[in-house]
């Protein structure tokens, strides 16, 4: 087509751009940030810089071995400015209004002049291992409020819908000078059991109407409950909330009384306008002082540190036993003898833990 003139429509020649980095910049001569180093960590944390114990935290989630080493140094020069915190897990079916009732519950606890920890364990993906962190966009309020601090965490695959290392990251906040943690758990059945070896108080949260809600929540979390709330306890669903809450009041009379002397209740709320939480705060409240007068709050703690103890020793031994080359060649040969029915499972599993152990013994 031949060129039009007169034509409106041009075709400007574009403009070279310039390129992004400057060619004057000299990399040699510009400063290399500083290697921070534990205790640069450790009095950054007590200290209260949020900055660092975000990194901290993060160098603790880490897989990197390169990582570890410092990690465990932070993590034990914290240890003597922790424990003096109120730890309190929350967990609850889908759509209980777990992150509402958490922004609604943290407000009114800085109101008091409280700080407080927010560990939020989001799941992941079983395909693609990611996870979306977004509790900080559903509490808006509380994650501008100076006196709060959320930290969203990936589950990564971890029984019990809490991250591999949120025990540690506990220890940092307390450090860190926040009198209250709450563990917020991603709401997946009886394996969800695994936050009560890390908390204090653990609360379950429920909604009405949503089918039959006795059996709609697995038992075993309700023996582990110090208090059932009722969510989402108004308008309309107000008077089922009511009924639901009578009726898991009467159930938790035949479940045997728990170790702690504390009788477990329900209550109804309703997060989203706010009504009714200030007694929650009183019945932990009054659920501490109990525990404490009657010694199962240390005692409790104690045996939390003794289990945690254990899982370690667990997690480093299954590292141990599956990072070594060897084995690993070992249990291929094991897995195709077996399949080829050569031997049992049994028998392959004994020759791979012999390898392994005649390698440890040298």
């Amino acid at each position: 087509m031949e060129k039009d003139d007169k034509s409106a429509l041009h075709v400007l020649d574009g403009v070279n751009q310039p390129s992004q980095v400057n060619p004057y910049l000299n990399f040699d001569i510009m400063p290399k940030p500083r290697q921070l180093k534990a205790e640069d960590y450790i009095q950054g944390i007590v200290a209260g810089d949020r900055v660092l114990l975000s990194q901290a935290i993060t160098l603790i989630e880490s897989s990197l071995p390169e990582h570890y080493k410092l990690a465990q140094s932070i993590l034990e020069g914290c240890i003597p400015y922790s424990g003096n915190s109120i730890r309190i897990g929350i967990t609850g079916v889908p759509g209980a209004g777990k992150s509402t009732f958490i922004e609604a519950f943290g407000k009114l606890l800085t109101a008091k002049g409280r700080k407080l920890a927010v560990l939020a364990i989001d799941p992941s993906s079983e395909r693609s291992k990611g996870s979306i962190l977004g509790d900080k966009t559903r509490m808006e309020e509380l994650s501008v409020d100076n006196n709060a601090f959320i930290r969203p965490s990936p589950s990564a695959g971890t029984l019990g819908g809490v991250a591999r290392k949120t025990g540690e990251s506990l220890i940092l906040c307390e450090a860190a000078g926040f009198d209250t943690i709450f563990v917020e758990t991603v709401g997946v059945g009886q394996s969800e059991t695994a936050v009560g070896n890390m908390v204090d108080f653990f609360l379950l949260l429920m909604i009405s109407g949503a089918g039959d809600e006795l059996q709609g929540i697995k038992r075993g979390i309700m023996e582990m409950a110090d208090l059932i709330i009722i969510n989402k306890a108004d308008g309309d669903n107000l008077k089922r909330a009511e009924l639901t809450k009578n009726q898991i009041n009467n159930a938790l009379t035949l479940f045997p009384p728990p170790p702690s002397g504390w009788k477990p209740k329900a209550l109804t709320v309703s997060a989203l306008f706010r009504e009714n939480i200030e007694n929650v705060w009183k019945l932990i409240h009054d659920y501490c002082s109990q525990t404490k007068e009657n010694g199962y709050f240390d005692h409790n703690r104690t045996t939390q540190s003794q289990e945690r103890f254990y899982s370690f020793m667990q997690e480093e031994l299954l590292t141990s036993f599956y990072s070594d080359t060897i084995v690993n060649e070992k249990i291929k040969e094991a897995q195709n003898d077996m399949l080829c029915k050569k031997i049992s499972a049994y028998q392959a599993g004994y020759k791979v833990l012999e390898t392994y152990l005649k390698r440890k013994n040298k």
